[in-house]
């Protein structure tokens, strides 16, 4: 069963085309019919777990959020990254390049974890 659904509402970020998703089902705090944050595509956002992207944050390139991870605010997760497990990233953080954050880790603030090989 789906979770989530890109809506119609658009908004281009450094020429991508983001969608903002809409939650299907009620899971974690998150109730059926609320909007969360900015997706390019599907695989973005993992439809099983309880992961989620609130607020104005943006996932998007090849990035992907799941587990019970949670992305809000002013966030940006791009490139190869991956936030998962009972991970959050808050606040005006970036994630990018080909960064994990994962288990019980927290990225707030202006925090820029990037990994480049």
């Amino acid at each position: 069963m789906k979770k989530h659904e890109l809506t119609t509402e658009t908004r281009i970020v450094l020429g991508k085309t983001l969608y903002r998703i809409r939650a299907l089902t009620d899971f974690s705090y998150v109730k059926a019919g609320d909007l969360g944050g900015w997706i390019e595509k599907e695989d973005n956002l993992a439809q099983e777990g309880n992961a989620w992207i609130s607020d104005n944050a943006l996932v998007f390139g090849d990035a992907r959020v799941s587990g019970n991870a949670q992305v809000s605010g002013n966030v940006r997760v791009s490139g190869r990254a991956w936030v998962y497990g009972k991970a959050w990233v808050h606040g005006n953080a970036r994630v990018s390049g080909s960064a994990w954050v994962f288990g019980k880790a927290g990225v707030s603030g202006h925090a820029q974890p990037a990994f480049k090989p």
